[in-house]
This record gives C-alpha cells, sequence and structure tokens, in this order.
C-alpha cells in the first residue's frame, strides 16, 4: 500500500496500481500524518519507509526525521520517486524488495551522516497484506534492529500482533518476543484507491533493545510444532508437532506445571520459553 493525494483517479505521478504487488493508495492525509506522529520523529534520526508508493508520506517523514531511506519494489515508481524527490536531500530512495537488504546495509549504503548522537533508526510503511509479516519479522529478527516500526497491515493481521493469551498465535509471539504492540488507529477500505476488500490498522511496535527469550530459534522451533495443531489441546499438539513420544511431552508439561489441556494459543511468552527449554 501506498499514500497519494485524495480525489485522482490515478497517483500525483500519474501510475495506477499494480494488483500483482497488492499496491492500494492511501487518499487520506491525515492518517498520513498520524502514521509520521506514532512513529516519534526526531531531527537526528533515520527512518526506513517500506513501499513509498508515490511519495506523499515520504514528504511528511523528510519533514520530521534526519533522513529518509525509501525502499520501493515497483520501479515505475521509484524511478519517478528518484526524480520527483530531487529536491529532498534528506531521502535516498532505493529499489528492490525490503526483504532483500539487510538493514545494517541500507544504513551503511544510504544512511549519510547526521548530526548527533545516532540512536538507531525507526521503520515506517504501508505494507502490501502478502507480505506484511515477513517484512516485520526481517526486521525484527534482524542483527541490527529498529527502536520503533509503524505499519499498515490488514486488521486481522493488526489484531493477531496484539493478541493476548488465550487468542494469541505465531504471529503474535514474533512480535511480542521482539517489542511492544500496540494499535494506533484502525482505517476502513474506502481510505484507499483501488479500494481493498478488507480494512486496515496502523500498528506501532516499540522494539526491545534484547528479545524476551534467550534462544528465540529453540523457542520457535518449539512454537512452530506447537501450533502445527493449534485447536488441539497442548499435549497433543506437541507430540503431533514435534513427532515425539507422549510420555516426553507429559513429563516436560509436568516439570514445569503446565496443564498439558490447555490450547496451544492460551500460553505466555515465559511458559513457551520455560518449555522449550525442557524439550530442548
Amino acid at each position: 500500500m501506498s499514500v497519494s493525494a485524495a480525489g485522482k483517479k490515478s497517483t500525483p505521478l500519474g501510475i495506477r496500481a499494480k494488483k500483482s504487488l497488492g499496491q492500494h493508495f492511501l487518499k487520506d492525509s491525515r492518517i498520513a500524518k498520524q502514521i509520521v506522529e506514532a512513529a516519534i520523529p526526531g531531527p537526528d534520526e533515520i527512518v526506513i519507509e517500506v513501499g513509498p508508493g508515490t511519495g506523499s508520506l515520504t514528504r511528511l517523514l523528510a519533514e520530521r526525521f534526519g533522513r529518509v531511506i525509501a525502499v520501493e519494489i515497483d520501479h515505475r515508481l521509484s524511478d519517478l520517486l528518484t526524480t520527483d524527490l530531487s529536491d529532498l536531500p534528506r531521502v535516498q530512495v532505493v529499489t528492490g524488495d525490503v526483504r532483500e537488504f539487510p538493514p545494517q546495509a541500507l544504513l551503511k549504503s544510504h544512511g549519510g551522516q547526521l548530526p548527533g548522537k545516532r540512536a538507531g533508526y525507526k521503520v515506517v510503511g504501508n505494507l502490501p497484506y502478502y507480505v506484511a509479516s515477513p517484512i516485520i519479522r526481517h526486521f525484527l529478527e534482524s542483527d541490527c534492529k529498529p527502536t520503533k516500526m509503524v505499519v499498515m497491515v490488514q486488521k486481522e493481521v493488526a489484531e493477531n500482533m496484539v493478541a493476548k493469551p488465550g487468542k494469541t498465535g505465531l504471529l503474535s509471539l514474533a512480535v511480542q518476543v521482539y517489542g511492544a504492540p500496540s494499535i494506533v488507529i484502525r482505517v476502513p477500505a474506502s481510505k484507499f484507491r483501488p479500494k481493498p476488500k478488507v480494512n486496515s490498522a496502523v500498528v506501532a511496535i516499540d522494539v526491545y533493545p534484547e528479545p524476551l527469550v534467550s534462544d528465540p530459534a529453540r523457542f520457535f522451533n518449539l512454537a512452530r510444532a506447537g501450533f502445527r495443531a493449534p485447536r488441539k489441546q497442548l499435549h497433543n499438539s506437541l507430540v503431533q508437532g514435534l513427532e515425539t513420544e507422549a510420555e516426553v511431552v507429559r513429563s516436560a508439561l509436568d516439570r514445569i506445571g503446565i496443564d498439558g489441556r490447555r490450547r496451544p494459543s492460551t500460553l505466555t511468552i515465559e511458559e513457551w520459553d520455560k518449555l522449550s527449554e525442557v524439550l530442548a
């Protein structure tokens, strides 16, 4: 998704949304401003913008951040943005899939020099629905994590990201192990052109300096096994997911005091972490 001016059939750059890239252009400038405010911009900070589209949000970010690295997968848009934003020396347009660029490489190649002490970087983006989760994980699981992410995603994805135990899933854990997510604003489909079939929401993630678990790889190996059959009781789900003996799982659950009849969605991060240690 991208941001564009309201009241026009095409983008300000004369380009229509490409369905294959999941492009939907936000036509409400007030929401764009709320996205910028949610990022808590600073004049000495770098922000990586994912999917700048028409550049309307990019211009708002450039007013408040020290430098903007705008990564656009659509070469039609990136070519035109390079020219259209040439009056903004703080903006660097990069062409390609952001998932193919390690964050540290983007910062090293395009971050430039900023005055004062640089305290990490931030990520802002209106993410195509079909790649929203992989893009979020790309940054959160990186060795060079942002301090904050503000992203527009499908409403159901946003609700999953912020879910509490009882309604959690793998995406909930994938986000909450690395940061504290909150929904900033819900955005109806009518705010986009072309109009998508679903509603959206803006989520802010305050990224922790370190993940909440000591061994993320071990933690998520177990969580993926546990959620392989999420509607089953935890004991049965783990036996199936780990392809191990029922007694091994029963013993581990008893050791840390978890009732095997619970559903995987009810476990806290701490409980998953303790269980991953025992079943390692």
